[in-house]
């Protein structure tokens, strides 16, 4: 027989019945289905796009631990900013020092090699007390698993699909129900007026139509963030254009059914990304990233060793930033997002990216990446064949190139010289870029393209406290919701490469124990007042 609830005046029947239901099969959805398995409870995952691994498996993998949690404390406390209590970064730090076994526990099931290293990142990315207590730990290699061949649909480096496998090894091992191409529309909870107490999900799938789902213990959201929300992108942040070049099922899902039961939201200004390229078919749903290249930490210039080849310009042919920031997938994005009140416009959005022929053979000058079925674009090895698609514009002077990409060609001339004077002392005088990346730029012919400000991931959501329950606006825990992963980070100011992978693990893992630990709310004898769908 199946459970009734109201959903406004009506009383309806429960179409399916759960203890815990998860929504969002990235990462953090599938460490919290494994931990409410494992804690004996009925799960229903639901993922609506049409493959899972959301852009958890566009990443690369390396998930961020500590070998202290009070040092690991204190630098975590640092990049937020005080935007984030204590109590949730203690449990983050904590749960850093304690990552590298549990990943260790997760990766034995399909005969994971995983190692550590100290080298990848030097620590944090930043020198806050207690950096040195971070390092990386990663898979090197999983039995006869092709990425290629088990996420056919998943484009980039191999880290993060052998991720995915540990982790969806693992959900397939327990007692998950999984639907695909099932969107999550709306939370059902009690009135409004009386309690917020969430008691299920309406959920929209293709074959089924409109379902209601209750969940008897909790709801888990793990929907993402809304790098994929075009409405979001420009409600919340100030320099616009702001491209995805991932994600485009992450359109804020969780937000908006959060808010809906009066949760409260933080950190919705951070988001992490650097700049790129468009693609030449308007249809193509993302940015193209720009090289990744190794990060460096402040204070240690000298070991950054790594030639980038190119420099930046704004719209008016000057040189505004240093290119190769300490971590430039993560705040390369911020330099960009200048407003001019004076001529009412973005100059460095798009801003113009130049290099020579050397630059051109030094390493593809881009890094798609994207999770989406039947749909990959493979940059080339030379650059060349984004020069024949028009990604990138070539001529044999830079005033020739300055006139193609719309720049004063005196101005884009003068600063090409400058910059080249720099190189020659080895020292970038005007951005302060490490003098072991700098390169010349004086071979032609020359190579441009607008490049604009791109977003990977964000760091936004709803408000959670160190249980992972979602925090309404008044402070107080929505019962029988929670949230993990990229929905709400942790991160309120800098971000710590690799940490968005701990914590979906780690919010995954509380929010699955907790949620799981509650009793079903139909003990508590509720009477059909009024249940609402939100």
């Amino acid at each position: 027989m199946q459970d009734g609830a109201n959903t406004g005046d009506t009383l309806q029947n429960f179409d399916a019945v759960f203890d815990v239901v998860v929504v969002g099969y990235g990462y953090a959805g599938g460490v919290s289905a494994i931990e409410a398995a494992d804690a004996g409870a009925k799960v229903l995952l639901i993922e609506k796009a049409s493959v899972p691994g959301g852009i958890s498996i566009c990443s690369y993998g390396n998930v961020r631990c500590a070998k202290d949690k009070d040092l690991a404390f204190q630098y975590l406390k640092m990049t937020n900013g005080g935007r984030t209590p204590d109590d949730v970064t203690r449990v983050l730090a904590d749960g850093m020092a304690e990552m590298e076994d549990y990943f260790r526990k997760l990766g034995a099931v399909c005969g994971a090699t995983i190692s550590t290293t100290e080298e990848v990142g030097k620590g944090g990315n930043y020198p806050f007390p207690g950096t040195d207590t971070f390092y990386h730990t990663c898979i090197d290699a999983i039995p006869n698993f092709d990425a290629r061949k088990a996420f056919p649909w998943a484009h980039s480096v191999v880290g993060g699909a052998r991720t995915f496998k540990v982790v969806s090894d693992n959900v397939n091992r327990r007692n998950v129900e999984i639907w695909m191409k099932t969107a999550a529309v709306r939370l059902i909870n009690r009135n409004m007026g009386k309690s917020n107490e969430v008691l299920g999900v309406t959920v929209q799938t293709e074959s089924r139509g409109t379902m209601h789902v209750r969940a008897r213990r909790a709801v888990i959201l793990c929907t993402g963030g809304f790098e994929g929300s075009e409405e979001y992108r420009q409600q919340f942040w100030e320099g616009l254009p702001v491209l995805p070049c991932a994600g485009r099922s992450n359109t804020g899902d969780g937000i908006r059914m959060a808010q809906a039961v009066g949760a409260q939201l933080w950190h919705m200004w951070h988001f992490h990304g650097s700049y790129g390229y468009r693609h030449p078919d308007p249809a193509y749903p993302y940015a193209l990233r720009v090289k990744r290249l190794p990060d460096w930490t402040p204070g240690r210039e000298n070991e950054a060793k790594v030639k980038m080849a190119w420099i930046l310009q704004d719209q008016n042919g000057k040189r505004f930033m240093n290119e190769y920031q300490p971590y430039t997938q993560d705040t390369s994005c911020r330099p960009t997002q200048y407003f001019d009140p004076v001529t009412q416009r973005y100059p460095r959005n798009p801003a113009i990216l130049l290099c020579d022929e050397n630059g051109r053979k030094m390493y593809p000058l881009g890094r798609p990446v994207s999770n989406d079925e039947g749909l990959r674009f493979e940059w080339s090895e030379d650059n060349l064949r984004e020069v024949e698609l028009g990604i990138l514009k070539r001529a044999n002077s830079i005033a020739e190139l300055a006139r193609m990409l719309g720049v004063n060609p005196a101005s884009a001339e003068n600063s090409i010289a400058r910059w080249n004077t720099l190189c020659d002392k080895g020292v970038d005088e005007d951005f302060g870029r490490p003098g072991g990346t700098m390169a010349r730029i004086d071979t032609p012919p020359f190579y441009g393209a607008h490049v604009r400000s791109l977003v990977s991931n964000t760091q936004g959501g709803p408000v959670h406290n160190a249980r992972q329950e979602v925090i309404d606006v008044f402070g107080k825990p929505i019962p029988r919701l929670f949230a993990a992963g990229e929905l709400g980070s942790s991160f309120g100011h800098l971000y710590l490469s690799g940490s968005n992978i701990s914590e979906c693990f780690l919010n995954g893992r509380t929010a699955g124990r907790n949620a799981a630990a509650l009793a079903d709310w139909a003990d508590k004898s509720v009477k059909p007042e009024r249940i609402s769908s939100h």
